[in-house]
This record gives C-alpha cells, structure tokens and sequence, in this order.
C-alpha cells in the first residue's frame, strides 16, 4: 500500500525546498508536502555562489529563510559593464548601473549556494515537510491521483507531482514533454577567487570575444567568477594546474583589485536555451531548470526558478482555497499562463545578448558600444532595466513582493 500526500515534489535545490516551505506555511500546514531527492544529505556542499535579485531576496524574507543567510549575503552596490578584446590594454566602462532599487534596498545580492540550501532544509524540516533522499524513478496516473514510485521500492501517492529535478528531468521526459532549444558551443567556469583589496560591492561584467567573464562580489576580500569560454576551450582551461589557470584568469580579470588566489574548485558547465514545450502535465507541474535553461549572461536562471515557485504556490493556494483540487487543470493552467511569456522573454533577451557579444567582430562591437553608451546616458531606461533584473515588473506573485499567501 502506497502512502498518500497532497503534493509530492522531485527534487531538492532552491525551487524545490522553496515551494515545500511556501505551500506548508500559506496552508498551515493543511497540504502535505513530501519532498524526495537522493542528494539531500549533500546538497549544502555546493562551492558555487548565486545571484539573488531582490524579488527573490523578498521571498527568502517573507518564508523566513532570509534571517539565517543575510550575513553571509553580499549585496551588489553597482555594477560595470565593459567590452573589448582580450590583449586590450584598457578596458573602457560603457555602462555603470547603481545597485539601488529603492534607498537601502540593493537590487541583488551574492550568496554561496552551500549555506542558502542548508537554511532552506532547515526551514522545510521546521515546516513539517516529509523529506525523504531517495529519487523519483517513475509514475503512473491513477483516478485524481498519481503514483509515483520511489527509489528505496516504497511509492507515494499524490495529487499533484511538481518536477524540480533539474535540467536533465527525468520526470519531464516520462511525461514526455519535449523542450527545443539549442547548445551554444560554450562552457561557463565558475570559481571563487581571493584578492588583495577591497571589491567595495561592485559587480563587473567583461564582455570578451569568447563571451562574458563576469566578476561578482562575496564577503569579504572574495569575489565568484563565471566565465564564458568555447567547450573545448573551456576543458582545457579547468584541466590546467592552478598557476596556470590563475594566470589565464589573471589576464581576463586585470589587477585593479590587487594580488589575486583560488579560493575554490572551479568547474565548466555546458551552456545552452532551453525552454519546455509545455510546463504542465496531467497533474504536474515542472518548476526550475527542469522547466527552462537559459545563459547566464544576465544571472537570471536561479532567479527565474524562484518566479516560478511563487506563481506555482499562489496558484495552488488560491484553488485550494476556493476548493479546488490542487492538480486540477484550470490550477496548473494559471501557473502556466504566468510564467510562460516571461520565460520566453527572458530567454529571448539573453540569447540576443549572448550572440550580440559573443563574437570578434569590431563593426558589432562598434554598434553595441554605441549602444550602451546610450543607454548610460538614459536614467529612466536604466532604472526599468535594474527592476527588470530585479525581477520587480510585470505581473508580480505575491511572494516576490514580499506578500504572504
């Protein structure tokens, strides 16, 4: 006999304990909520660090997971946009934004994955969220119920089944939902480094012929580095030993910040679009990277993730207050009418700005800075695009306005 809960979620990274915690706290712990992912018990050593917008710092606040990682938190205070080829001597700043959304509000913050996935098991587990490492292997419906078989042999039944199991689904492909979209041919590095001064809150983004070396701030003397390179290029780079990788960095980074040092693993990750066809399914529904990819150009991907937990979890809140079941259709239908447009249109964007950049053609280059110098010099057109990155326009949910349920 398989055990029954309201809402089984697959997968345990920021999307998926997020809207565990979010749908236990808005029902008062009315629906049940059994979150199962084999990397539990591991996913707080994650090295790698994330951008927060402040749509979604307001999440983290109004979940009550904000309070526990705000220390560690690095807001970005402004941010540097330059383009040039790599043996440039000078690196001319073309776009400057002020990190500022509203008088001590930054418009995003910095923080390692590690401690932001610890706070939220720490939450889910004070919530009363059944969490369970195992995986998710397969499902069958059944009448207003689905099935799903778990990798310890038990099973769980449910009413609604959401995939946040990542980018290679394995729920999404049961269900066969298809995504298109295509590979770039690039590979994003990401590492930490230490430096000799202070970064003072700035974020910087290089634009290189390879792509965008990006370098944000951490606490401290330390800053992420997310670094766009070809695949192959990128292999190489990761595979060599650390004074030549610090000094293939070194080249791309500058020395404005003084003596530079590895402060973590580095690793490539491939890059590419890709956006679910449909991001619901007979009583589920895909949040996260199991639902879109896009480039990390604009650093938007956790982001977008987070967008997707609150449009979910209002969705189903409101149905159940109504007395709606919460995998009926006209419930996932309304989370998908929310984040399909803007998912489509972020990923738009960052495509066009990755092909926009992400190449050595100086009659391009010539045209783009062109054009950053005008928009630098348009104060209304850069507030709308920091608000845009802070995840502040359009139709909102309420959890990103820092609203309860």
């Amino acid at each position: 006999m398989d055990s029954k809960t309201d809402i089984l979620i697959a997968g345990g990274g920021f999307a998926g304990l997020a809207l565990a915690i979010a749908l236990r706290q808005a029902s008062e712990g009315a629906l049940s909520v059994t979150l199962a992912d084999p990397a539990l018990d591991r996913a707080s050593s994650d090295p790698r660090a994330s951008a927060i917008a402040a749509a979604a710092r307001r999440l983290f606040e109004t979940i009550g997971v904000w309070p526990q990682i705000a220390q560690g938190a690095q807001p970005i205070l402004d941010m540097v946009v330059t383009d040039s080829k790599l043996d440039h001597a000078m690196r001319p700043s073309y776009l400057t934004f002020d990190g500022e959304i509203a008088p001590g509000e930054p418009f995003a913050h910095m923080i390692e994955n590690g401690p932001m996935i610890a706070a939220l098991l720490d939450k889910a587990r004070a919530e009363g969220v059944d969490l369970r490492p195992v995986a998710v292997t397969q499902f069958h419906h059944q009448p207003a119920r689905v099935t799903a078989t778990l990798s310890d042999g038990t099973s769980r039944s449910a009413r609604l089944l959401v995939a946040a199991d990542g980018a290679r689904s394995s729920i999404r492909e049961q269900a066969g939902i298809t995504t298109y979209g295509w590979d770039y041919d690039q590979a994003g590095i990401v590492t930490t480094i230490a430096h000799e001064r202070d970064h003072n809150g700035r974020a910087e983004e290089h634009f290189l012929p390879a792509g965008p070396f990006a370098i944000l701030p951490l606490t401290g003397r330390r800053c992420s580095i997310v670094w766009t390179e070809s695949r192959a290029q990128a292999a190489r780079l990761v595979a060599l030993p650390d004074p030549d990788f610090l000094a293939e960095l070194e080249m791309r980074f500058g020395l404005h910040l003084g003596d530079l040092a590895l402060a973590g693993p580095r690793k490539a990750f491939p890059l590419g679009l890709y956006v679910a066809r449909s991001f619901i399914g007979e009583r589920l529904a895909l949040v996260g990277d199991a639902a879109h990819i896009i480039h990390p150009i604009a650093g938007q991907g956790l982001n977008m993730g987070l967008r997707d937990v609150a449009a979910l979890a209002e969705a189903i809140v409101d149905g159940a207050r109504l007395g709606i079941d919460v995998g009926a259709h006209s419930v996932l239908e309304r989370y998908q009418r929310w984040r399909r447009f803007d998912t489509m249109a972020m990923g738009v964007a960052t495509d066009g700005l990755n092909r926009l950049f992400s190449n050595n053609s100086d009659v391009l280059r010539l045209v783009r800075d062109m054009g950053l110098g005008l928009v630098d010099r348009m104060p209304n057109l850069k507030d709308f695009f920091i608000r845009e990155a802070a995840g502040l326009t359009g139709d909102v949910p309420k959890l990103l306005k820092g609203e309860a349920l």
